[in-house]
C-alpha cells in the first residue's frame, strides 16, 4: 500500500494517565505492521516514553531469539540547534514537524502517542491527527475528561479543557484547509462497572457525542495479558509466531476486542484481516 502520497495521522491523546493510552497504541502500531502497512511511531511524553520502550523491549526480544516480526519503526523527537530557529518559532513544533516529515517520507501511516497532560507538542500534534483516538475508562471519573455532569450523572453542564483542546485543533486544520478530524473515543474496561451507572455512561456519551462530534468504539477489557506482554514488546497478535501454542480464552478474547477495533477505526485502505 506504499503508494499513497501523504502519511495518515493518528494521534492517540488522552489528558488523564492510565487510560490504556500506550496499549492502545502498541496494539494499533503492531496491527497496522502486521497487515502489510508502514508504520512510523512517535512517543511525545518525553519523560515516561512508554511507547519508544515497548518497540526497544520488541526490537530486543526479537533479536535475543533471532526472530523476525512486522514492527512499527519507532522515532525520537530530533534535537535542533535553537540558533536556527526564525524569530517567534516554538521549538517544540519545529521538532515535531522535524520528525513528521522525515517519517512522512516511507510511512502509510505515522501514530503520535501524546503524554497524559496539557502540553503544547500535544495541542500541535492534536492538529495535525487525521484519525483521533481517546480511550477511556468507562466511568463518570475519567468522563470529566471529556465533559463536565451535573451530580446525577445525565446532564452535561459544558465541555472540558481537553475538549476545548481538540476544538481548537478542528479550528487550526479547517483555517489551513484540512479535512476534519475524524475523533474516536474508545472505550475501555466496559465490562467494570454497575448495569445502572453503565446504562447511565451510554445515554451521556450519546449525548455528548452528537454535541461535540465524535464516534465511539468499543476498546479493550482489564486484562492481566497485556502487563505482561510488555516487556517483550509483544502484542496478541504475535503469541502464535513466538511458539504459544494453545490460546486461552482471554487470550482469544482480547484479539476479538483489538479487530473490533481496528475496523471501527475505519482507517485508510485497512482490512482487519487478523
Amino acid at each position: 500500500m506504499g503508494n499513497r502520497s501523504v502519511a495518515h495521522i493518528i494521534v492517540v491523546g488522552n489528558e488523564k494517565g492510565g487510560a490504556g493510552k500506550s496499549t492502545v497504541s502498541m496494539h494499533v502500531a503492531t496491527a497496522l505492521a502486521r497487515m502489510g502497512h508502514k508504520v512510523g511511531a512517535l512517543d511525545l511524553d518525553l519523560r515516561q516514553k512508554t511507547l519508544g520502550r515497548y518497540i526497544l523491549n520488541r526490537e530486543a526480544f526479537l533479536q535475543s531469539k533471532g526472530l523476525s516480526l512486522p514492527t512499527p519503526t519507532y522515532h525520537d523527537l530530533p534535537d535542533i540547534d535553537q540558533n536556527l530557529l526564525k524569530p517567534g518559532e516554538n521549538a517544540f513544533d519545529h521538532r515535531l514537524s522535524m520528525a513528521v516529515a522525515k517519517m512522512e517520507v516511507d510511512a502509510d501511516f505515522i501514530l503520535i502517542d501524546c503524554p497524559g497532560s496539557h502540553t503544547r507538542l500535544s495541542q500541535v500534534a492534536h492538529s495535525l491527527a487525521d484519525t483521533l483516538i481517546t480511550p477511556l475508562n468507562d466511568s463518570f471519573i475519567d468522563f470529566d475528561l471529556l465533559a463536565h455532569v451535573d451530580s446525577e450523572g445525565e446532564d452535561i453542564t459544558g465541555p472540558s479543557v481537553y475538549s476545548e483542546m481538540v476544538w481548537n485543533a478542528r479550528q487550526l486544520r479547517s483555517q489551513a484547509g484540512l479535512k476534519p478530524i475524524d475523533w474516536i473515543v474508545v472505550r475501555n474496561r466496559m465490562g467494570a462497572q454497575a448495569m445502572v451507572n453503565k446504562q447511565k455512561m451510554e445515554r451521556v456519551i450519546a449525548k455528548l457525542a452528537k454535541r461535540i462530534g465524535f464516534r465511539t468504539a468499543p476498546g479493550f477489557n482489564e486484562r492481566v495479558i497485556f502487563r505482561e506482554l510488555f516487556p517483550r514488546g509483544l502484542t496478541l497478535l504475535d503469541l502464535r509466531d513466538i511458539g504459544v501454542k494453545g490460546m486461552n480464552i482471554s487470550n482469544v478474547a482480547a484479539r476479538q476486542e483489538l479487530r473490533e477495533l481496528i475496523k471501527a477505526l475505519e482507517l485508510p485502505g485497512v482490512t482487519a484481516d487478523f
